[in-house]
């Protein structure tokens, strides 16, 4: 669309207002139904009890000790947590402003955390910053945080409209115009403007939504919008026609979820003008999260996801409104308003306005089902019997991707609500986690993946390092996955590696895995390594428990005469800068030769 199209439809877009919100623009009448409805009564329940903890503390500071930790040891969480909890608290008083009209302490609370916020050095995160930035040129950057915050500002003054102080709403404008629409004219282009993930998304969703909402300049509209609908196409470019997020779960809901609050902002104001839901790419990205759990909260965590997810109620059941194809998630998988570390204010207000009720399927899992992404190369499927969920989920792909973890090949196994084997997932993110070091880290690098090493190297990063999918079947008795890997590593003698993985799913279910090798000239060390968050166990000759919690678990079964096991207990710094125990389980070859077959079957019992 050229700027003269998108400037006429521009011109005749419906007001910004409150029915871009509520039915008939009845504020009063939605958050009233609110206060009575089944549906919400958790949500609210929860908000006040995070009120109530807010209402005892005074608005924690950013101060400069916090600001340069980052540039002086790479840390990143000192910072973050006191900007996250302030963002939570914005958050809380406006939710707790829009439930109790007429209490006047909580509209005070909240006119002050805003007049904070817009006090703030930079909306920007220190890590999102050049280490040259000074305070004369501060105001030139733009992350994925400030544009949320723009859009956040922009959305709680269009919300609140006149029961907050003139001067507040126009120093927000002010705040929004000088460190947000100004830069995002005059001083880009910035990286991720083309970016293919979820950058692009977020922060041009972000300025595009908080223009739709604050800007009534036609032409000044028109430039901001023209920016943001090229950049909403190269996230798009991200995605093959599988829909599949290669940077996980966890970054679909941030990413695709300012991609659909951003585009229902857009297709409202231009009364269905300009509408990127009528694309079949993104019907086909909407269908991702249903195909990603492998059980309970459980998903397919590869890249920098959390192997337990909670939903987004608001934006799951805003895409079911939109696509019959979309399933409604179960109600147990809801976010809890407080688990959102970062505190985003979209998402928790979509989560209360988009929620259906009265209508929700009351059922405790996804279906059963098998999914194969062709594009992704990933397999994942969920399988139940006997009153238990069992799921297996396998990867090809590359090692260059979104968030890539250097793991071609990896396959994660659950059962019973458990994980057995497992992915690490998403480590603390630091300067270095970003860096050069990044494959140091268990969590990102092959060592912390269930593939092989070979002759003690690991899988290396880049496009060139990929894998090739040989055979892929997702069926009802049983699933297939068979890859060549051998250009994973950078072994001058390794021709071939060929990893098959059979999901069979009977009363008991069971994975084979077979790894076929093959050398031109002299072999070197092969070793099979399991990664799990089980305490491995020495059942007997031949056989390894996965131990399951109580009882129960998974029989690893292998031929004593060709490996022999080594049980190792590791650690690492999870995403949120715990300490967090891991196994590996390696599977030396006693005498590897120029070619090989290891065989591996896991047993649930």
């Amino acid at each position: 669309m050229n700027r003269q199209e998108l400037f006429g439809i521009v011109q005749e877009m419906k007001p910004a207002n409150l029915s871009l919100y509520y039915p008939d623009g009845e504020s009063d009448v939605f958050w009233k139904q609110a206060l009575l409805s089944e549906t919400l009564k958790e949500d609210i329940s929860e908000i006040r009890e995070e009120a109530q903890r807010l209402d005892s503390q005074p608005i924690s500071e950013l101060t400069d000790t916090l600001f340069s930790i980052f540039a002086r040891t790479g840390s990143r969480l000192e910072y973050e947590r006191v900007y996250f909890e302030r963002r939570r608290r914005l958050n809380t008083y406006v939710f707790m402003t829009l439930l109790e009209p007429d209490n006047v302490r909580l509209l005070e609370n909240l006119e002050n955390i805003l007049w904070s916020i817009c006090e703030e050095y930079t909306w920007c995160l220190p890590a999102h910053l050049p280490a040259d930035h000074n305070t004369e040129n501060i105001d030139q950057f733009i992350d994925l945080f400030s544009s949320e915050t723009a859009f956040t500002l922009a959305e709680i003054s269009l919300l609140l409209g006149e029961r907050l102080p003139l001067l507040l709403r126009s120093r927000i404008r002010h705040e929004v115009e000088k460190r947000i629409f100004r830069p995002f004219i005059e001083c880009g282009p910035y990286e991720w403007e083309t970016a293919r993930h979820n950058w692009a998304a977020v922060c041009a969703g972000s300025i595009g939504a908080a223009a739709l909402l604050m800007l009534d300049d036609p032409a000044a509209l028109t430039n901001i919008l023209l920016k943001t609908e090229r950049s909403m196409s190269y996230y798009l470019e991200g995605f093959g026609d599988d829909g599949a997020c290669l940077e996980g779960l966890s970054y679909w809901n941030y990413g695709f979820g300012y991609f659909t609050y951003y585009s229902d902002l857009l297709r409202v104001r231009s009364e269905g003008r300009v509408d990127w839901f009528a694309t079949d790419k993104v019907r086909s990205i909407a269908q991702f999260q249903q195909k990603i759990f492998i059980g309970g909260n459980f998903v397919a965590n590869f890249s920098d996801s959390e192997p337990r997810i909670h939903i987004h109620m608001g934006l799951s059941h805003y895409l079911a409104d939109t696509y019959p194809e979309v399933e409604c998630p179960p109600p147990v998988l809801r976010t809890p308003y407080a688990k959102d570390h970062c505190s985003r204010w979209a998402p928790a207000f979509r989560n209360l306005i988009w929620r259906r009720t009265g209508d929700e399927k009351q059922d405790q899992d996804w279906g059963a089902a098998s999914y194969y992404l062709p594009d992704a190369g990933w397999l994942v499927s969920r399988y139940q019997s006997g009153g238990s969920s069992f799921g297996f989920a396998a990867k090809g792909g590359h090692n260059a991707e979104p968030h890539n973890h250097n793991d071609l090949g990896q396959f994660i196994l659950s059962g019973g609500g458990e994980i057995y084997a497992a992915d690490l997932g998403c480590g603390e993110y630091t300067a270095e986690y970003f860096g050069a070091g990044r494959y140091q880290y268990d969590c990102n690098g092959s060592q912390g993946h269930s593939v092989p090493i070979i002759g003690g190297q690991y899988q290396l990063a880049g496009r060139k390092h990929s894998a090739t999918v040989l055979y892929a079947s997702a069926a009802v008795e049983k699933d297939e996955l068979k890859l060549e890997l051998s250009q994973a590593y950078e072994v001058e003698e390794l021709q071939s590696l060929i990893r098959s993985m059979v999901w069979y799913k009977g009363q008991h279910p069971r994975l084979e895995l077979m790894d076929e090798y093959q050398y031109n000239g002299k072999s070197v060390s092969w070793t099979e390594r399991f990664v799990t968050w089980r305490r491995p166990k020495m059942l007997r000759s031949g056989v390894v428990l996965l131990p399951g919690t109580g009882v129960g678990g998974v029989e690893l079964t292998y031929d004593v005469q060709i490996v022999e096991p080594e049980i190792t207990a590791r650690e690492y710094r999870d995403h949120f800068g715990r300490d967090t125990v891991w196994h590996t389980l390696d599977f030396h070859a006693i005498q590897p030769g120029s070619e090989g077959k290891l065989v591996f079957t896991f047993q649930f019992i």
